[in-house]
């Protein structure tokens, strides 16, 4: 997956919302309209190509005892978000389960 393939994603669900608000347009927040709550920040750390998502305490810490590339996430709250390395060590399967997964919960 790269960066437009995520976004093209994340706007497939219901009145989602691709914005911009900081000056580093690497930066995607992918947000909810009423409210503004965020489910979704895609950005590149260290090179790589990452996504933020809200996720379940007790699911964070499977996930990342499991795959090399689910982290605390970079710069939010580390019990509930998670950064994911978008690469071949996590499923485009799981990617996609995963944003639904923070959708649901940011609603």
């Amino acid at each position: 997956m790269d960066k437009q393939t995520l976004i093209a994603h994340c706007l497939t669900y219901p009145n989602a919302v691709e914005d911009y608000p900081f000056a580093d347009n690497d930066l995607t927040i992918m947000r909810h309209p009423s409210g503004g709550k965020w489910f979704a920040c895609i950005m590149h750390l260290q090179g790589k190509l990452c996504i933020n998502l809200k996720c379940d305490p007790v699911r964070s810490e499977f996930l990342r005892s499991t795959y090399k590339g689910v982290y605390p996430a970079w710069h939010m709250n580390k019990e509930h978000w998670n950064t994911i390395i978008i690469d071949k060590n996590v499923d485009e399967t799981l990617v996609k389960e995963l944003i639904d997964q923070s959708y649901e919960l940011t609603r």
